[in-house]
């Protein structure tokens, strides 16, 4: 069942899950039939959070569906006068917002909105909590990549993930993990322990390795993460320098890599730490293919919310 807002990977079941993703597919394969869906639908992106990729993803998504896309200024409105979010978004609400793309640095605020207002809420990044649609298009990439299709019950069954880096604060790496799981995806995460997720009894799954080497070779995608110092109270790695040494995707390590394996990035890039230039750039990126899907994956999700669309 589609639910009214998109707040978390979390709680979609597998056939939702697919429901997106196949919609994608075959909103790529014929985007013009797709451009009245959101005719009369306004769209407030609610970015209370510096982004580039995600913002312009889901502007660039409203438009070719037909629908008027207004952009929030935080620095300009209320919030900064001291109201209240939730006094803001009811605010809104009066104005005949249809929905909302939110990000926001406080984990938990669209699910928030979405269960004290009557406006369709879809998290675009909720502090260290999750990132929905970046993992659909994550999945929706390596999919086109290997040639899957969403029919299919269990897509990822045979396919083995390494989510590499800062899972502590990785919201990407949460709703990833969620998704990839359920798809029926083998996934192992590894980074420096004191930016490695310490709840694993929430995520039972997942099989941890304190260094990459030891399952690159197994692997049929490497998804590395940025360094998020900005949600770090104190330093938890001791230089960059180490973090490469030891973590980074460097071009020694992508050799260890088997035939077909791809890499990801969510970005921004910390080019020469996380993933060398020569990496980034090389025929197993999907980097900027993400960027690409991410368009038709947020369709598809408007789409279901607000246009009651099937694939």
């Amino acid at each position: 069942m589609i639910p009214a807002s998109l707040t978390s990977i979390r709680t979609l079941d597998q056939a939702t899950i697919l429901q997106f993703l196949d919609l994608g597919q075959s909103i790529k394969s014929n985007p013009s039939a797709y451009q009245g869906a959101l005719k009369g639908k306004t769209i407030l992106q609610f970015f209370v959070e510096n982004s580039t990729r995600t913002r312009m993803s889901f502007e660039s998504a409203t438009r070719k569906l037909g629908g008027t896309s207004i952009a929030f200024v935080s620095g300009t409105s209320s919030l900064s006068k001291g109201e209240t979010l939730l006094d803001t978004i009811r605010t809104i609400q009066q104005n005949g917002i249809d929905a909302i793309v939110m990000r926001h640095s406080s984990s938990g605020s669209p699910e928030l909105i979405a269960k004290t207002t009557k406006i369709s809420v879809i998290n675009a990044g909720d502090g260290s909590h999750e990132h929905p649609t970046q993992a659909l298009l994550d999945a929706f990439t390596m999919a086109e990549k290997w040639g899957l299709h969403f029919k299919q019950t269990n897509p990822f069954a045979k396919k083995t993930i390494l989510i590499l880096g800062d899972t502590l604060h990785s919201r990407v790496a949460r709703s990833n993990i969620h998704l990839l799981t359920r798809l029926g995806a083998r996934v192992f995460v590894s980074g420096p322990s004191t930016l490695t997720i310490k709840n694993f009894e929430l995520f039972p799954k997942v099989e941890w390795v304190a260094f990459p080497d030891k399952i690159l070779g197994e692997v049929d995608a490497v998804m590395a993460l940025r360094i998020q110092l900005e949600r770090q109270a104190q330093g938890l790695i001791p230089s960059k320098e180490e973090y490469r040494h030891f973590w980074g995707l460097t071009s020694e390590r992508a050799k260890k890599l088997r035939n077909g394996a791809c890499v990801l990035h969510p970005g921004p890039m910390n080019r020469g730490v996380e993933v060398d230039p020569e990496v980034a750039d090389s025929p197993q990126s999907l980097v900027l293919k993400q960027v690409e899907n991410g368009v038709y994956v947020r369709m598809a999700v408007l789409s279901k919310l607000l246009g009651g669309l099937e694939s």
